[in-house]
């Protein structure tokens, strides 16, 4: 199959609309969080160079740092082979892309014992927020 049979743009006929979308650190390769995009949190994405992301839980558009102030600028955009699934190279600005303060969301290794917290905080959810560390709240994808 050549180049040219490939979709240029994301296939959002696919997963009802909302396509996965990770994050990754473009200097570290680090995977910083994964959430999804619809078409119109993608073509933002594009003309802002800020990532911004589709919240299901809020059903709208979440710009992210938009609370917290750690945004993400846009290095580069990837789709993969089916172009349903879409690869955000960023620069995490604030440092902290995990609404609990972590750098990333999967601050967590599965061991034998279970969970096993790998990363270090970097800012008190509950000052950000207004919330307790480890909640849930609507910033969650």
């Amino acid at each position: 199959m050549s180049e040219k049979s490939h979709p240029a743009e994301p296939d959002f006929s696919k997963g009802g609309g909302l396509l996965p979308a990770i994050a990754q650190d473009v200097a570290t390769g680090d995977v910083l969080m994964m959430a999804y995009m619809n078409p119109e949190s993608y073509a933002e994405t594009l003309a802002t160079g800020r990532a911004v992301y589709y919240s299901r839980s809020r059903n709208k558009l979440w710009r992210k740092g938009e609370e917290s102030g750690n945004v993400q600028k846009v290095h580069a955009i990837y789709l993969d082979c089916d172009a349903d699934t879409i690869l955000l190279k960023v620069e995490q600005i604030g440092g902290a892309a995990c609404h609990v303060g972590y750098k990333s969301c999967f601050y967590r290794q599965v061991t034998s014992d279970g969970l096993k917290t790998i990363g270090q905080r970097i800012f008190d959810p509950a000052k950000v927020y207004g919330q307790k560390a480890d909640q849930p709240t609507t910033n969650d994808q």
